[in-house]
């Protein structure tokens, strides 16, 4: 199957649940091994991440010579890096605290070549990676690339239709810790809490009424199956750091009295 076939935005497009790890580590070995491990894609976060451009750059790489898809969530307002990582292979890209349409459309400007967009012509490593020519991938790249706004803010929620009515805007990626921290004016972070779930399942019927993707953070298992009956079908679970965290901590344990 082509990467045109098998790109995460076709998948998604048939119906299809992507489950992506996240990489907060930054590290390319670690997430190759997480592809090779079961998951169909890794995203990397240079939000809050280890990762850098180059750092990224390579994380990308290894990704997809693993067999997986990589996404890359940008630092906010970060949105040549967003152009810069689609160049360099990024299959999506989340840009967070998108708060407004014309947020929005700046996203898409550098994720999406004309005329959706304004991103400049020169994805020479997305070709070669993708074993594609630069021509062909630029033809399909505003089809098979995905352009994703996160909400977390009472701002975003409120604007979230005018937000997904945004022509080349791909979806919505739903950042629950920090979407129950501003809904609280910083009281909590209750990403599963009653409320917080009920807005989440509102966010993603208001995005199947535009026929876009919605993607959701999973704090846990229960919060997975949770988004998953919501509706969302990108999901992240499985960060890295915890991983590694949580089975150090298993195995060291079997020395200890």
């Amino acid at each position: 199957m082509s990467f045109f076939e098998n790109c995460i935005a076709a998948r998604l497009r048939r119906g299809e649940v992507v489950h992506s790890a996240w990489s907060s580590l930054g590290v390319p070995v670690v997430c190759e091994t997480l592809v090779k491990a079961g998951f169909s894609a890794v995203t990397v976060d240079m939000q809050h991440g280890m990762a850098r451009g180059a750092e990224a750059r390579d994380c990308i790489s290894a990704i997809v010579y693993a067999g997986g898809a990589p996404v890359l969530r940008v630092c906010v307002g970060d949105f040549q890096d967003a152009s810069w990582m689609l160049d360099v292979g990024a299959q999506a890209i989340i840009a967070p605290m998108i708060n407004s349409a014309e947020e929005a459309r700046q996203l898409v400007g550098f994720c999406k070549y004309p005329p959706v967009g304004a991103r400049s012509f020169g994805p020479f490593r997305a070709g070669g990676l993708h074993d594609t020519d630069m021509i062909e991938y630029q033809q399909k790249a505003n089809e098979v690339t995905l352009a994703l706004a996160m909400i977390e803010t009472p701002d975003a929620v409120e604007a979230l239709d005018d937000i997904l009515a945004v022509d080349g805007l791909d979806g919505v990626f739903v950042g629950p810790a920090d979407l129950s921290l501003t809904v609280s004016a910083g009281e909590e972070v209750a990403p599963t809490s009653e409320s917080a779930l009920k807005m989440q399942a509102d966010i993603a019927r208001r995005v199947a009424v535009y026929g876009k993707v919605a993607g959701m953070y999973c704090v846990s298992e229960a919060h997975f199956q949770a988004s998953l009956k919501a509706g969302y079908r990108f999901l992240v679970f499985g960060a890295d750091a915890q991983l590694l965290t949580d089975s150090a901590v298993k195995t060291a344990s079997l020395t200890q009295n």
